[in-house]
């Protein structure tokens, strides 16, 4: 019989669930998320983390599997994106469900 320990961020992946905004406050669907993970790499769309997802009727992507990093967010929708508004998250806490909201104008 053997025993295993597991600490918490080995039970639980570092994830960041985004929920996107409009100028007016209104949760946004079907905008494109992608995060990247330089601020050059974002500018140039270069080189991202994740996949693009598209947000659901609350306006939400979850990423899982993060490291715990900074990360920069693309959001688009149409004419709409979220440049000037705010693109870095903060330090992505390990092993838990960090939460982020963007504006998109």
């Amino acid at each position: 019989m053997s025993a295993f320990a597991f600490t918490n961020a080995e039970l639980l992946s570092t994830s960041l669930k985004i929920t996107v905004r409009n100028e007016l406050g209104n949760l946004e669907e079907g905008v494109s998320v992608q995060l990247f993970p330089t601020e050059e790499d974002y500018r140039n769309e270069t080189n991202p983390v994740t996949e693009k997802q598209l947000t659901d009727s609350k306006g939400q992507v979850k990423f899982k599997d993060l490291a715990s990093k900074v990360y920069f967010v693309n959001a688009v929708k149409g004419d709409k994106n979220n440049i000037g508004a705010g693109v870095q998250t903060d330090t992505l806490i390990e092993g838990k469900m960090n939460k982020v909201t963007i504006i998109i104008e």
